[in-house]
């Protein structure tokens, strides 16, 4: 048989080159001890040249059985149940009082040449062909100092193998009770290794031995997926021989990388706590991410920021764990500790415990870490920023409280590593972050004074690097801590997609079995003909009746427990879980109640629920009092480890768990609720995570929310996310200009208010100048209750929107205007200050809804779709047109409500493109902006709406079916297009009156 190249040929050319380059030496496999595993003659080579004395002096007691004893303690540390060979590398053996070393890592300056001297002293060396015993035989084995550390199967795709047959050899042929394979005390990893592809296992367990890439990513970017690139003139796999396998590499490895993780379980049929453990080695892009933060950061010091996007399965805490551990200790190339202080900011408590157990697993210092749990107040927070404490984890939410108490910070180096980038990193608290860790002496000579340096610490701090993870940036985020690209688009440092990590088999691509359901309803004819029933208060009362209606809930849970007996429970080999998102607490225990009462009905046995929600909550004519721990009858701190055991398969949650809570069993969703943008990515996502030895499958039926919206909302996601533009200072004078139109801010007052707020930093404020600043509040209060009410929350949308983007500039910017800042501080007061009227208590139509004839219609199902990336995102606009939250909530409950009346599956996305296009045809209007210029509001909405017909026939062709349906129906189209009125309105009457003003201005014009 013709072979371009055998499988012997590839062994030879890894152990030339381990030789060669990377200074191995090439040993007889007869050397090889198969009941110790090791390299006997290595061994002592190493101990005796790098340890003479030591081995003298155990030579003196244990004359002839000195080898024999010092490996009989080596075997005996590292088969003991809490031992392992990791841990005798990394920390030495004690024998007869007398300590040895058995390798030596790379010291962290170049200031010792006795330990710089002792690490080039370590020996590798490479066995091929090792018999393990009598019926395994290894292709090959590396060794360190004599210890066997790796071991590989080696397949050549020219001779018609691959990895497969490796890891089917590994699996079928490997005894893990073999001295080499044995778990923790033999080989640290096993790589299942051909020409193109690399996968590894820490725990060789026959069958249920669970295998991972090893592979550095085929492309880049949005192109990037799982594999290797394919070279003209190298193997695909050259990284394992040319850098993993490098002494460096693999000392690196083992001193900073490797270790064991203990795991706290119960064991269900005894009741009891076990400790399951697992060897934990870095993947390809772990290992990767920690090389190049880590040259970054010696060759920049602290004058960068990094964003890390990490899809979910991503191995974010070890991570993160990692890179904490390596920046504690990393010195720059003049031998200096680049940071002092490691801060660590989590919103999740358990997150901090498994960090803390993860480095301390590492370096086993004490007072290493100080975790800021709930015990913990801000003052904790401050005093531990300004001693020596190396490690601190906190919630971001504690820095606003000690901006004004710290000082001095600044002459310290900080890393900020934040746990899940999101949108609190992009307002107030990030702010107070970046001003704590700046801060200097405070001696202001003056207001002026005070606020530059307030502006100065706002944006990125010189003695401050700030390393984001996250698995879904947002345009402020990538803006934020982002890398401008040479396409002039920001994006991440390093990326690890949701496509890799689903090719790859480390998550689980959750819309692969998608099932949309609608429901159908009819309400009593005096609610669907009454006008005032179409106001938004209205229309939320009846969503929240149809949401909480017992026929309807029936209905539902019908579908969901028939569909989890049939279809779900029996998968994972019984042990299969669900979890159901309900729209509100309320709705949680009904739904809860209906769930257990089905079950009962049926007489099923075998299904039993939890609930998840905060507080306490009543149901309408009832006057009992529900919470979470009484109704599941145990604390709510024991739920995950409850929802864990055999006793539960259903969670159901109400704005509980659909973030940030890993249960491997979940394999089914049911969705009653409407979920948007990255809280729909995170909240499907609870479903990813994979459960070996388990071919895992996941359902979703989906009772809100399409597929369409649902792929729209995972497609910036997918692959690397990018920021196409940014925010220019000219955003904020446009808002500043839009606010200042209602003249409800007194120039003079936000100058005297500010000039008071520094006597009161420099406690030289007086009692009679403390009501001062009350009254230059209540004045601009004043001022804008002179407007009717929409119009008060109209100020105040544009308060927020100055307020946010101006936060916002500051951060990402080099932006500076006293003034302007001046007025956002002032706004920030005013806002806590400002207390708007709801406009009257509304309508109550508590038993005056009817609805009937209701039917849960099951729509398509979508299976083995594929999802296509949208990586560009672009900043939110600041001109007032971009759909808020609130106005997508609100066209979401239209969309429902039409598809209910009509039987149609409109979509969301559908009717936001139509929004948009209705209105730059309408913002054209010349007739539209006279109007405004001399109308009130409600005057102009006769023109508005007739201007709409006008509208939706030019954009006929562009959308026609749901442009059709606005057209022949009056009401629908007033309810839809009524949401964009007022800004319409306001966009042409602002436009107008800026025309007139800088007409006015002969000197602005040329």
């Amino acid at each position: 048989m013709n072979q371009i190249l055998s499988e012997k040929d590839y062994q030879h050319e890894i152990m030339e080159y381990l030789q060669s380059v990377n200074g191995y030496r090439i040993r007889d496999a007869k050397k090889y001890d198969r009941y110790f595993a090791m390299d006997r003659d290595l061994l002592f080579e190493f101990l005796r040249t790098s340890q003479p004395d030591t081995m003298d002096e155990l030579t003196k007691v244990f004359k002839g059985d000195t080898e024999e004893t010092i490996v009989n303690v080596i075997n005996q540390a590292a088969t003991a149940d809490k031992g392992s060979m990791i841990e005798v590398l990394k920390n030495g053996l004690e024998i007869s009082n007398k300590h040895l070393d058995l390798m030596y890592t790379k010291p962290a300056t170049t200031f010792n040449k006795t330990l710089n001297q002792r690490y080039d002293d370590n020996i590798f060396s490479v066995m091929e062909e090792v018999w393990a015993s009598d019926d395994e035989r290894v292709d090959l084995v590396i060794f360190l100092n004599g210890i066997a550390i790796i071991s590989f199967e080696l397949k050549c795709n020219a001779a018609g193998q691959s990895y497969h047959d490796a890891i089917r050899q590994y699996r079928k042929t490997r005894n893990p009770k073999t001295r080499l394979f044995r778990f923790k005390a033999g080989c640290f990893v096993h790589f299942a290794m051909d020409l193109e592809e690399v996968y590894m296992a820490t725990k060789l367990e026959r069958d249920a031995t669970f295998f991972m890439p090893f592979n550095m990513g085929r492309g880049e970017g949005i192109e990037g997926g799982a594999g290797n690139p394919v070279y003209p003139d190298k193997y695909s796999v050259y990284y394992m021989w040319e850098d993993i396998l490098k002494k460096n590499t693999l000392i690196d490895l083992i001193s900073k990388f490797i270790y064991i993780e203990r795991r706290e379980q119960i064991d269900e049929k005894k009741g009891k706590k076990r400790y399951v453990e697992t060897l934990i080695f870095p993947r390809y892009h772990q290992l990767d991410l920690i090389r190049k933060l880590l040259a970054s950061v010696c060759e920049h010091g602290s004058s960068l920021n990094y964003l890390i996007e990490h899809s979910a399965g991503s191995g974010k805490t070890n991570s993160i764990a990692w890179l904490t551990y390596r920046l504690a200790s990393l010195h720059d190339v003049r031998n200096r500790i680049i940071f002092d202080t490691i801060v660590i900011v989590t919103d999740r408590v358990v997150v901090d415990r498994q960090l803390q157990k993860a480095i301390l697993s590492m370096d086993h210092q004490a007072g290493l870490i100080r975790v800021m749990d709930d015990s913990c107040t801000s003052a904790d927070l401050s005093y531990e920023l300004s001693r020596h404490t190396k490690i601190i984890a906190t919630t971001i939410q504690k820095f606003p409280y000690i901006v004004d108490t710290v000082a001095n910070l600044k002459q310290k180096r900080f890393a900020v590593i934040i746990d899940e980038a999101h949108s609190s990193t992009a307002g107030k608290d990030m702010q107070a972050v970046t001003q704590a860790l700046g801060s200097g002496s405070k001696d202001y000579d003056d207001v002026d004074d005070m606020i530059n340096d307030q502006i100065d610490k706002s944006g990125k701090q010189g003695n401050v690097s700030i390393f984001a993870f996250t698995a879904t940036p947002k345009e402020k985020t990538l803006r934020l801590f982002g890398r401008l690209n040479t396409k002039g688009q920001y994006e991440a440092f390093h990326l690890y997609s949701m496509k890799q990590a689903i090719e790859e088999g480390y998550i689980l691509d959750v819309l692969q079995n998608f099932t949309e359901y609608s429901t159908m309803y009819r309400l009593n004819k005096a609610i669907e003909d009454d006008p005032e029933m179409k106001t938004d208060d209205a229309k939320r009362q009846i969503a929240r009746f149809i949401e909480l209606h017992d026929t309807n809930i029936t209905q539902r849970v019908e579908v969901i427990i028939e569909h989890f007996r049939n279809v779900v429970m029996n998968e994972l080999g019984g042990m299969a879980k669900a979890m159901v998102i309900t729209a509100s607490r309320q709705g949680a225990v009904k739904y809860h109640q209906a769930f257990e009462s089905y079950i009962k009905r049926k007489g099923y046995a075998g299904i039993s629920s939890l609930v998840a929600f905060s507080g306490k909550v009543r149901l309408p004519g009832d006057d009992r009092e529900y919470t979470e721990a009484g109704i599941n009858g145990f604390r709510e701190k024991e739920l995950p480890n409850q929802f864990d055991s055999g006793n539960y398969n259903v969670l159901i949650v109400a704005n509980k768990y659909q973030t940030g809570f890993d249960q491997k069993k979940l394999c089914a969703m049911y969705v009653l609720k409407k979920l948007k943008g990255v809280n729909a990515v995170q909240t499907y996502s609870r479903l990813n995570r994979i459960c070996p030895p388990f071919d895992k499958k996941t359902f979703i039926l989906d009772f809100v929310n399409t597929y369409a919206e649902v792929q729209a909302a995972f497609a910036p996601f997918y692959t690397a996310t990018l920021l196409s533009g940014t925010m220019s200072p000219s955003q904020i004078y446009d808002l500043e200009a839009n606010l200042d139109a209602y003249a409800v801010l007194d120039p003079e007052h936000v100058e005297k208010f500010n000039a008071l707020l520094f006597k009161q930093r420099k406690e030289t404020i007086t009692a009679d100048e403390k009501h001062r600043l009350t009254f230059y509040l209540q004045k601009a209060e004043q001022a804008v209750k002179r407007y009717n009410v929409e119009q008060q929350k109209e100020i105040r949308k544009r308060m927020n929107s100055f307020v946010h983007v101006y936060e916002f500039l500051l951060q990402a910017s080099c932006f500076k205007d006293i003034r302007l800042h001046k007025k956002y501080i002032f706004l920030g007061y005013l806002l806590s200050f400002l207390k708007i009227s709801s406009g009257g208590p509304g309508f109550d139509l508590t038993g005056k809804i009817k609805a009937s004839r209701f039917v849960q219609k099951k729509g398509k199902t979508y299976a083995g779709e594929t999802l296509v990336a949208k990586p560009v995102v672009k900043l939110p606009e600041s001109d007032g047109f971009r759909l808020s939250e609130t106005k997508i909530e609100r066209l979401s409950r239209i969309i429902a409500d039409i598809n209910s009346r009509t039987g149609k599956n409109y979509d969301q996305d559908v009717a936001v493109k139509a929004m948009l296009q209705i209105r730059d045809i309408l913002m054209k209007s010349d007739k539209l902006r006279i109007v405004a210029q001399n109308n009130s509001e409600k005057d102009f909405e006769f023109s508005f709406y007739d201007d709409i017909d006008e509208a939706l026939l030019e954009g006929l062709d562009q959308n026609q079916d749901f442009f059709t349906l606005l057209l022949n129906n009056a009401e629908i189209k007033k309810s839809v297009l009524g949401i964009f009125s007022n800004e319409i309105y306001t966009s042409l009457r602002d436009s107008t009156v800026s025309n007139v003003a800088d007409a006015a201005k002969p000197y602005n014009r040329l």
